[in-house]
């Protein structure tokens, strides 16, 4: 990857070809074009603004949705594990902020809220059945407080 921290650069697949060629600033991708594994354009950035589709080097989808600045701001899906989990939900500054989902093999097993990227406020969780397993509260990333079964 030819990736300077302000300036003209260029991220590579691993194959040589493509993936993001434009402009950086604060080591952000900024003004340019992504492309996918055959070298067709997925999104445009201007100033850091606009839909985009992150991709792993290799091609496979990682998130979709929007930055504002550089980061991911607003509502967005990342991708992990060959697609196999998804989290869904809102982003601000490149963080999970307010709420989301989560999903394993396309059962939902979380619903709640984030803040700076933490679970924090009202959650429930479900099995793989769809059953909840419980309802509760999350601070900083921690449970907190009394959990209803």
């Amino acid at each position: 990857m030819n990736r300077e921290k302000d300036g003209q650069g260029k991220e590579y697949f691993s194959n040589r070809q493509i993936l993001f060629e434009g402009e950086y600033k604060n080591g952000m991708k900024w003004t340019g074009k992504g492309y996918d594994k055959n070298g067709k354009v997925l999104y445009e950035l201007k100033n850091g603004n606009g839909p985009v589709k992150e991709l792993f080097e290799k091609g496979e989808l990682i998130f979709e949705g929007e930055y504002l600045t550089g980061k991911r701001n607003g509502k967005g899906k990342q991708y992990y594990f060959g697609n196999r989990s998804i989290f869904e939900g809102e982003y601000l500054n490149g963080k999970r902020n307010g709420k989301g989902k989560e999903y394993e093999n396309g059962k939902l097993i979380f619903e709640g809220e984030f803040l700076n990227g933490e679970r924090n406020g009202k959650v429930k969780e479900y099995y793989p059945t769809g059953k909840l397993k419980f309802e509760g509260e999350y601070l900083n990333g921690e449970l907190n407080g009394k959990v209803k079964e």
